[in-house]
């Protein structure tokens, strides 16, 4: 029982993170810039994590190399992985932003090689080539540029960014996470993170009155700061510092579930041909980026524990 809290975390960090791509479609449509959406997560998030880190014992035992790490990790979280991904989900639709984002595991994959450099089954090989092709299917539909903020396929690029920053992440900052919690570490994040906005945060924010927007969107707006980032967020690392990363990220899944309900019921998008054949290669891509290695593991034993035939 003492694992099932973890993913039970992970289940509702997802369902949470969901909901999102709905809401960041109909804020930045109506009332809000991307940046200024963006800004705002920063600032709540900020408030919410940094007293974790200044006032925890455990930040002043930090090493220079465990910075350095975090530092890597603040950038690639904060505008590697929130800013691409609001930039993003506000160019394309909710159903595309959140089916691509189910790619982690390919990119945790690759990102696993590289720091812990062991071989790859060429059944794991064969699903993030699967994977990837369905991600082609979101970016090109219809041979649509790239180029362009306003193209969904220039939106669906952005998101696919934000998920390799967040792929590298999960694999990156888990020794940090198991040695200094998970809250401190998010706290030297967005200490990071402000540091850097700091130039840009008035400038972005100042013309913002919340209390004047329809009360709808400001639920949409109170969900996606603190529902959809600050408490997510947090459950997110209380699961990854106990589970492995490819576990982590194949709880994605669940994503695209609550933003396809929540955009069909509110009528932002429609069900075509491409969210259809690229659901279909991404899903079976992950599913065997994320089993291939057991499954070649077994087939490999049974060959060898195969009696020999007679000549």
């Amino acid at each position: 029982m003492g694992r099932v809290r973890y993913n039970v975390a992970l289940v509702l960090a997802n369902v949470l993170f969901g909901a999102n791509f709905s809401f960041y479609v109909s804020l930045t449509r109506y009332y809000f810039t991307f940046q200024q959406i963006f800004m705002m997560q920063v600032a709540t998030a900020a408030a919410f994590f940094i007293p974790f880190a200044i006032f925890s014992s455990r930040s002043y035992r930090i090493t220079v190399e465990d910075f350095g790490n975090i530092f890597i990790v603040a950038l690639l979280v904060i505008y590697g992985w929130m800013y691409m991904l609001v930039w993003g989900a506000s160019c394309t639709s909710p159903i595309d932003a959140s089916t691509i984002s189910t790619l982690g595991p390919v990119f945790t994959l690759f990102v696993a090689r590289v720091v812990t450099p062991k071989s790859i089954s060429w059944l794991r090989i064969a699903g993030a080539v699967i994977a990837l092709t369905g991600a082609a299917v979101f970016l090109f539909d219809g041979g649509e540029s790239l180029v362009g903020n306003t193209r969904e396929g220039f939106g669906n690029a952005l998101v696919l960014c934000a998920v390799v920053a967040i792929a590298a992440n999960t694999v990156l900052i888990r020794p940090q996470l198991q040695r200094y919690s998970p809250a401190v570490v998010m706290g030297w994040y967005y200490i990071i993170g402000c540091a850097i906005a700091a130039p840009f945060f008035w400038r972005e924010i100042s013309g913002i009155n919340p209390l004047r927007l329809p009360l709808g969107a400001l639920f949409e707006l109170m969900y996606v700061l603190v529902l959809g980032t600050v408490l997510p967020m947090w459950l997110l690392y209380f699961g990854t510092e106990h589970l492995t990363s490819i576990h982590t990220a194949l709880y994605r899944y669940i994503q695209p579930v609550v933003a396809t309900a929540l955009s069909l019921l509110r009528g932002q998008s429609k069900i075509d041909r491409a969210n259809v054949v690229g659901a279909i290669l991404i899903f079976t891509g992950i599913v065997l980026v994320a089993g291939g290695g057991a499954l070649f593991n077994r087939l490999v034993e049974s060959r060898r524990s195969r009696p020999p035939t007679r000549e």
